[in-house]
């Protein structure tokens, strides 16, 4: 709810200043995107979860929290009724997983 929200946004803040490839930054970035869509503000998380995505594109090193990143992301747009791009992201991911951890991680 909106103390998550608080704490998205106290953690960006923390952490906003450091350089775009810092994964403190970016991990703040992803944790504000999910504390506003878990407090269903899915409007104002779907741009943060955008530039998570384009900063985890240029800088992750960590391709599972790409995943979990990128699984966020799609539901925000399903909870937004963008349930295509949804679906396009969510079967990349699937596919992406099941060839990084194999399938019997399903």
């Amino acid at each position: 709810g909106p103390v998550y929200a608080a704490l998205g946004w106290a953690a960006w803040k923390t952490y906003l200043g450091r350089s775009e490839a810092d994964g403190y930054r970016g991990a703040a970035l992803g944790c504000l995107g999910n504390a506003l869509r878990s407090s269903g503000r899915n409007a104002e998380a779907l741009p943060v979860f955008e530039a998570t995505m384009a900063l985890l594109r240029r800088y992750a090193t960590d391709e599972d929290n790409v995943l979990i990143q990128q699984h966020n992301f799609a539901s925000c747009l399903g909870a937004l009724g963008r349930e295509d791009e949804a679906l396009v992201l969510r079967r990349e991911t699937y596919a992406r997983r099941v060839a990084t951890l194999g399938i019997s991680h399903e």
